[in-house]
Parts: structure tokens; sequence; C-alpha cells
């Protein structure tokens, strides 16, 4: 089921003013109510063909079906390597490293083409060593002076709750020490987001963390673009009500991280709002308008 988001670039002073054009909402819970909750966990996947495994998985969980969290991660790490290996490096006009052997089984041993060898303490001298992934990281870091496109949120707090929250992969890796170091001297911008990628990377592969039940039925599930809220009712046997927030409803809030990263941007850098826009990763297709010409 296809949105487009409008993205409308205008120039106040020196700094963007960013106009968002938000679809108009998914009417998920009116198309399950009534049916069979077997049949909306398959429809759930098949309607939304971006983290469509994590939003099965939540119906599942939060209906009481049974579910496994193997396609979730599989689907993260599909998605976080993607973006890595193929797109970003496509963004910037590099050639895309190669994707590494057997990374889908994501074995320990593909740590070392992410980071490289040895544990990464300081985060600028790897930005320089030249080791796994760090010339792609560098790259978008010498993009952006420090706190250019950055947005400060409100952690996430509560994911069934549609404002600003910080919901994205960087927010879940925002407590280690490296997103503290990028923070501290960037702000939390594209490096700090594509960090937090890389890092979140890093945790499917050594310490995958499971779903969650909330005794109110409502799951949460861990995603790519962040963590999807689903919460649902039977009554008779089949859906009465569905509920889902998804990390792009806080992503596209007013005051959320599109919006503020956009409008910390300079003027002069408007022709990496697409760029900004990619590493912010909303799970709707974009249309941006008003870049100026080169």
């Amino acid at each position: 089921m296809k949105q487009v988001l409008g993205i409308g670039l205008e120039r106040h002073g020196d700094m963007i003013a960013p106009k968002l054009v938000l679809p108009a909402p998914m009417p998920v819970g009116e198309v399950m109510r009534g049916r069979d909750p077997e049949a909306v966990a398959q429809m759930m996947g098949r309607l939304f063909n971006l983290c469509g495994a994590a939003q099965s998985q939540a119906v599942r969980l939060s209906l009481g079906l049974p579910a496994d969290d193997d396609d979730t991660r599989r689907e993260i790490l599909r998605d976080h390597m993607a973006k890595l290996f193929l797109f970003w490096p496509k963004a910037l006009g590099h050639a895309s490293p190669p994707m590494p052997e057997g990374w889908q089984r994501a074995q320990p041993a593909l740590l070392r083409d992410l980071w490289g060898m040895g544990e990464i303490r300081d985060l600028d001298a790897w930005l320089v060593s030249g080791q796994g992934l760090s010339p792609l990281i560098s790259a978008i870091d010498r993009l952006f002076a420090p706190h250019e496109a950055v947005a400060r949120v409100a952690d996430l707090f509560d994911p069934m709750l549609k404002m600003a929250q910080e919901n994205s992969p960087a927010g879940r890796m925002a407590f280690h020490p490296l997103m503290k170091q990028a923070e501290e001297t960037r702000g939390r911008g594209p490096l700090w987001r594509a960090l937090g990628r890389l890092l979140d990377l890093t945790r499917i592969i050594t310490r995958p963390a499971g779903p969650v039940l909330r005794p109110d039925n409502t799951a949460l599930v861990a995603a790519a673009r962040g963590t999807y809220a689903l919460r649902g009712h039977l009554a008779g046997g089949v859906v009465e009500t569905l509920e889902r927030v998804t990390p792009t409803d806080h992503l596209l809030a007013p005051g959320g991280a599109m919006e503020l990263s956009l409008a910390t941007l300079p003027w002069r850098k408007a022709g990496l709002a697409a760029l900004v826009v990619d590493i912010l990763d909303p799970c709707i297709a974009v249309e941006i308008k008003g870049v100026p010409h080169a």
C-alpha cells in the first residue's frame, strides 16, 4: 500500500524551512476489523512491503498467535546491510563495496567487515582508520558541520503515542559510548544516525533483543526503522480493534526528527536534503521539492 510524503524546502534566512505534507493515515483498523487473526497477520506482511515481518510478528504477539522472531531479525539484517553496502555508497557517489560472503548467516566474523580489527573506543580515530565501513561513515560525517541536520527529541517513552519521539535504530543505541562521542561532538545528526544503524546491525549479530508483549496486549517489535507498536483485541474469534503506530509516525510528528533535521540544515546545503531524509529513513516514498539548482 503505497503512500507518498511531500517535502517542500523553502529558504528562511540562511536555513531551510521545511514543509511536510503527510499522506492520509492508513485505515488499518477498519480494513482488519472482523477478519480472522491468522489472516490479519498474513495480510500485514503483504500490505506493507517495508518491515512486513516485524508488523506481522506484532499482530501475532498481540492477538495471541504463535510467533517466531527469526524472520524479523533477518529483515533487520537485510535492510541495514542494504543501506550500508548499497544505498548510502550510491547516494555518496561511491562504488558499492562487495557484500561480505555469507552475510546472511550473521556470524560474528561479519563484524570484521563492519568495523575492522580490534575494539573501537575512539570514534574519531576509527573514522580516519580506513577499517571496515569507516570510509563510508566518515564520508557522511565530512558533509555536515557539527550540529547541522540535527534533531534532539524525546527519547522513546510511549510507542503507542503519536508524537515526536526518537524511535530509530540510533535511538536504540544511544547509550553506546561511541554514540555518546558522536552526540557530544556533532549532535544527533547524520553521523549519529548512520553510526547508530551500524551499531544496531552489530546488536543483531551479537545480542538480538526479543519483542515485548505488555499486559494490555500492546506488542513492541524491533524493526529496521525503529520499534513498531501494535495493540489488538478479539471478539468472537475475529479482530475487533487494531491500533498500529510506526517509527515513521514519530519521525513525521510535529517537532519530530524529520522536521528538525531539515530545519537545522543550511540552505546552501539544501542539495543534501535527500541524503538526510534517506538516513532518517521513513517507511514511505518521498518527493522533495524546492531544492535549488547547483
